[in-house]
């Protein structure tokens, strides 16, 4: 395996939690002692509505083992897995697709007319490049001009969707 160790962590991981019913949406590494390596998972289609604590627990057992058979972690490491939460990572460009219409918060590489960092609502992707309307301008940001990218969570629309209209 070549590429980064989160990379390589993707990898190794997406394939076997998809045949467990489960997506990988983001693999974090956090530089504390020991190392924290932290899994966002989903399933799919359900958009973070349905992982449960159980699930979380079923995915941490899984995929220790597995990373105790492939050991490509140097060293003892603290293994945490998580729902995505209401302010989901989007990491691929089917993440993007996915939330169109809904408002994000992206961080970007490098400035772009004098912004890092943007909020705005998503229009759509193509061909690796996301449409973001920021102040009623549409900017198209390359997937690989994006460091980081959050859904910026409506509240009022999960308390609806919950049956609470307060």
């Amino acid at each position: 395996m070549s590429g980064s160790l989160t990379e390589r962590l993707r990898d190794l991981l997406a394939p076997a939690l998809e045949k467990l019913g489960y997506e990988l949406i983001q693999v974090e590494q956090i530089a504390t002692r020991p190392p924290v390596l932290r899994l966002y998972i989903d399933l799919p289609g359900e958009a973070g509505v349905g992982v449960t604590l159980d699930d979380c627990q079923k995915v941490s057992q899984y995929v220790s083992g597995l990373l105790d058979v492939e050991d490509p972690l140097p060293g003892a490491y603290a293994l945490e897995v998580s729902s995505p939460g209401l302010d989901r990572p989007l990491v691929t460009a089917e993440h993007f697709r996915r939330f169109v219409g809904s408002e994000a918060r992206v961080q970007l590489h490098r400035p772009l007319h004098g912004a890092r960092r943007l909020r705005g609502r998503l229009c759509g992707e193509r061909d690796g490049v996301i449409e973001m309307e920021v102040d009623g301008q549409r900017l198209n940001l390359p997937l690989a001009e994006i460091r980081a990218a959050r859904l910026v969570p409506d509240l009022a629309a999960e308390l609806r969707s919950k049956g609470d209209g307060h």
